[in-house]
């Protein structure tokens, strides 16, 4: 399966910004879905996940309550609402695929990877 990831942008904090990745193929809503980021100088880092219908979400402590992880299989893709955006929020984001449900928040565990979108959140 193939990702485009899309939505990033600059934005000022208390903000919001919607994250979408658009996947190709027609097995869309046989892969659990995650967001993942990664801030300049730091390791790439869990955000969010979501199972195979959408029933199950799983988030980052430091995205709770901010964040909402959400999918459409009808048209292949996932989206990530980010509300009361932060300074910390700054980074890469990155969609990816995987059929496994365990180990959601571990990124080896994701098969395939999106290109990532910047999002930048000024003070």
């Amino acid at each position: 399966v193939q990702l485009q990831a899309s939505g990033g942008g600059l934005v000022q904090a208390g903000g919001s910004l919607r994250l979408s990745c658009a996947a190709s193929g027609r097995t869309f809503s046989s892969y659990f879905m995650g967001w993942f980021r990664q801030a300049p100088g730091k390791e790439r880092e869990f955000v969010a996940a979501i199972g195979w219908s959408g029933g199950t979400t799983y988030y980052a402590d430091s995205v709770k309550g901010r964040f909402t992880i959400s999918r459409d299989n009808a048209k292949n893709t996932v989206y990530l609402q980010m509300n009361s955006l932060k300074p910390e929020d700054t980074a890469v984001y990155y969609c990816a695929a995987t059929r496994r449900s365990s180990w959601y928040d571990i990124s080896s565990v994701y098969d395939y990877w999106g290109q990532g979108t910047l999002v930048t959140v000024s003070s």
